[in-house]
């Protein structure tokens, strides 16, 4: 997401699957559940982003 272009995000995710194949099985579940729960709370804040700009906007 903070990427400056597509070659810097393919090297992230790639950095990031190496990563997580280095992982045992019990760490690469916890590892999913603070995804999980990460994503969670970025997906409840940008909800509240849209609708608070939504608001704002009124009715178009």
């Amino acid at each position: 997401m903070n990427a400056a272009d597509d070659a810097e995000r393919a090297a992230i995710n790639q950095e990031l699957k190496d990563l997580y194949t280095s992982l045992s099985e019990d760490e690469k579940a916890e590892f999913n559940r603070q995804l999980q729960t990460f994503l969670a709370k970025e997906m409840g804040r940008l909800k509240s982003d849209y609708e608070s700009v939504k608001g704002s906007l009124g009715d178009n």
